[in-house]
């Protein structure tokens, strides 16, 4: 848990807590009180500085990870969508050995120079949820984080189908950490989310402008799926990707770094390098 600059190791607090956000999610059904009342009481041996530490990912093994295609109008104009306004959310998949956490290198494969970045919000889910209605849909969240969620965009049009695009190992990311859903607006409305590619600003909006905001895209999910603790739902991304750049695309290469930021959450960092053939 973190708390200015030092975390709280909740296992040296009590050992017999979950070392896993997932699996406490679980355990808790979302409630995240007796963590926030673990902390209160730690000592000083429990706690360490937070630089230096190595990161996972927010939720170490997701039972599912949702992405949300097309959110925002301005997205789908700059893409080959731009005549077929969509009236439903697009609903794709990732795999686990796509996502690295903070500070890890993302790979950019041996077959593609294509490799995009999108800045998204992510929503994780605490509770398990069914049938939910537009005024319940948000008490499942436990909190939110930020995404790359990062595309290799020939094998993306390949087929009207997505997912051998987003697929690739080690193209996307999920981090810094998870901010408790009670900080932050209901929905994770009204925040500002931008992309930064080497310290310059490619993408800059805010979830205010989703099409589809977090509570219509959880009623619909769970029209035909079963959200468990732990499952991640990435929300689509603004206008400003890199094959969308005129006159010449920009793609992520070695020796780059994009950070994706989103307001009252924080900053996903991670340098690019070349998958070693």
């Amino acid at each position: 848990m973190v708390e200015g600059d030092s975390v709280i190791d909740v296992q040296a607090v009590d050992p017999a807590a979950p070392n896993d956000l997932g699996e406490y999610l679980r355990k808790s059904n979302g409630d995240l009180q007796p963590l926030a009342a673990l902390a209160a009481k730690a000592p000083a041996s429990a706690r360490r500085p937070l630089a230096g530490l190595n990161f996972a990912l927010p939720v170490a093994r997701p039972g599912k990870i949702i992405c949300l295609g097309l959110n925002y109008l301005d997205h789908v104009k700059e893409g080959p969508q731009k005549d077929n306004i969509p009236k439903f959310q697009s609903i794709f998949f990732r795999m686990l050995t796509s996502l690295v956490p903070h500070l890890q290198p993302l790979i950019r494969p041996v077959k593609s120079i294509q490799l995009d970045y999108e800045a998204e919000m992510v929503v994780i889910i605490g509770k398990r949820a069914k049938h939910l209605t537009l005024g319940n849909a948000t008490d499942c969240v436990a909190g939110y984080s930020c995404a790359n969620e990062g595309s290799v965009r020939e094998y993306q049009r390949h087929t009207t189908q997505w997912g051998m695009g987003k697929n690739f190992d080690r193209t996307g990311s999920i981090g810094p950490w998870m901010v408790s859903a009670d900080e932050l607006p209901k929905g994770g409305k009204g925040l500002k989310i931008m992309s930064r590619l080497n310290g310059n600003t490619m993408q800059s909006s805010n979830t205010e402008h989703f099409m589809f905001p977090v509570a219509e895209s959880l009623v619909y999910l769970t029209e035909g799926m079963t959200l468990e603790p732990g499952d991640v739902i990435l929300t689509g991304t603004p206008s400003g990707v890199g094959h969308a750049r005129k006159p010449d695309p920009v793609w992520m290469k070695a020796g780059d770094i994009c950070e994706i930021e989103v307001e009252g959450v924080g900053v996903l960092r991670n340098p690019i390098e070349d998958e070693k053939a």
